[in-house]
């Protein structure tokens, strides 16, 4: 994750942590592991101090040999630490200058893991890290890991206490239709029997058939869905570039259609269909829809949201990626967090069950030449954020010189940067290029021009590397 040689150029970061550790194994160190195991990962340094200037440099551990054995023994103790997601390569001895450090590298624990908790309750020892800190994560947070760590999916649920009366038959109706165009066998099951094959509804103790929860949140009415799930709500919004242009809004809330998940996709479907004329990019912002909508905790906060503003769709939706961003764009690998809403979406054809959907829409992407697709895992409460730039013909493009170098950097687009880290104090590249609707290398090569310059300095390397003025 970091280059040993460099250490003075790392600054501590939501992905890493240094401790002087010369008194021996800081206690502290344990929230840390919660934290990145439960948010992105990162590495632990020991034998490592901040200087006032926020500067990383070691200091000589004079037993790392004793801390690591204190480590391992605390680690694997249930009564300390609900999980050891640890193997030993990822615990070592580093030599940096002459000095002996500890490195403690801390994957993202998987969800069946998850929340990683210290001191035997996870309501009081689970942790995340947000910026340079570590924080105890609420009950709402907790609960959301621990729904996800179930082996059977939070929709599968039958709800004994409402009635079949809380479906909305046209919305059901429509299903059918759409259903009886692609699978032949369910067309003479009667509703009740249909639904329960279906696994939107189930029998209770008593034989009496109820919906589950996926049966609710696909057909049900909006007032039903919410006596369930107080928090749910869809929204599709889309702006016209200039401010005063219309703006067409579907709300779930709104009464005039069911608000379930399935009459949302269909009415959200038709407006994405003509974002383009490209058949496969129209496949892919209904995978990408359809993904939203799978992907999505009803429990959690905030809703569900499609938000689309002139070349920019942003797919938002509550709960955190179940696996590694890096993971779901490789491909591969499925782990839904709805697997039985999964299922009605997948008799349709709709929605990949093989890990094949994220890749899918970045090879579109990467195949029209556009912006690549931008993934976001946010905290606080848990959400996912799919960005996508249909076109770049309104994005500025790169001037170049003879040779294909960026050409000098404007007066207006200097201060624009200047201004930005100004009132932020640090920002990435990528989020440069974001707020300054640039392509990412031209950024890049402009804050280069500014490095050049001694304006900007630059702290760390690759992906975590963070741009701030020189003082």
């Amino acid at each position: 994750m970091i280059d040993f040689s460099k250490m003075d150029q790392y600054r501590e970061n939501n992905r890493i942590e240094a401790k002087k550790a010369l008194g021996g194994l800081p206690h502290s160190i344990w929230e840390t592991y919660s934290a990145f195991a439960n948010t992105l990962g990162g590495i632990l340094l020991l034998g490592v101090e901040e200087h006032p200037d926020h500067s990383l440099h070691t200091v000589d551990l004079p037993d790392p040999a004793r801390l690591i054995r204190e480590f391992w023994d605390i680690v694997n103790d249930p009564k300390k630490v609900s999980a050891n997601i640890l193997t030993d390569q990822q615990v070592q001895t580093v030599t940096v200058d002459g000095d002996h450090i500890i490195a403690i590298t801390v994957p993202r624990a998987l969800r069946q893991d998850r929340p990683v908790y210290i001191g035997g309750d996870p309501m009081s020892g689970s942790y995340r890290r947000s910026g340079e800190g570590d924080y105890r994560c609420t009950r709402d947070e907790v609960w959301s890991m621990l729904r996800d760590a179930a082996v059977q999916t939070q929709d599968m649920d039958i709800l004994d206490h409402v009635d079949m009366d809380a479906l909305d038959l046209d919305s059901i109706h429509r299903y059918r239709t759409q259903l009886q165009r692609r699978r032949t066998g369910w067309e003479t099951l009667p509703d009740p029997e249909f639904l329960e094959q279906l696994g939107a509804a189930g029998r209770d103790a008593s034989g009496v058939l109820h919906p589950t929860a996926a049966g609710l949140l696909m057909f049900g009415t909006e007032p039903a869905i919410v006596q369930q799930f107080p928090n749910y709500a869809l929204e599709y919004r889309a702006q016209a570039a200039e401010p005063e242009g219309h703006t067409d809004r579907i709300v779930s809330d709104s009464g005039d259609w069911s608000g379930n998940l399935y009459d949302f996709y269909r009415l959200v479907q038709e407006r994405l269909y003509g974002a383009s004329s490209v058949d496969a990019v129209r496949d892919a912002l209904r995978e990408a829809l359809v993904n939203c909508l799978l992907n999505a905790d009803y429990h959690g906060k905030q809703g569900v949201v499609i938000a689309r503003r002139g070349d920019r769709i942003v797919f938002s939706n509550p709960g955190a990626f179940r696996i590694a961003v890096e993971r779901a764009r490789s491909g591969g690998v499925s782990d839904p967090r709805n697997a039985a809403l999964t299922r009605m979406f997948h008799l349709v054809d709709l929605g990949e069950r093989t890990g094949s959907g994220i890749p899918r829409i970045y090879a579109v992407w990467q195949q029209q030449g556009w912006e690549q697709p931008r993934i976001e895992e946010r905290f606080s409460p848990d959400r996912t954020i799919l960005q996508l730039v249909l076109d770049n013909t309104q994005r500025e493009q790169p001037a170049t010189l003879m040779g294909g170098r960026p050409a000098a950097m404007g007066p207006i687009r200097k201060q624009m940067i200047i201004e930005y880290l100004t009132e932020h104090i640090r920002a990435s590249a990528d989020e440069l290029a974001e707020k300054l609707q640039l392509e990412p290398d031209r950024a890049l090569a402009f804050l280069d021009e500014l490095m050049a310059e001694e304006i900007v300095i630059a702290h760390g390397d690759g992906l975590d590397r963070i741009y701030q003025l020189k003082a």
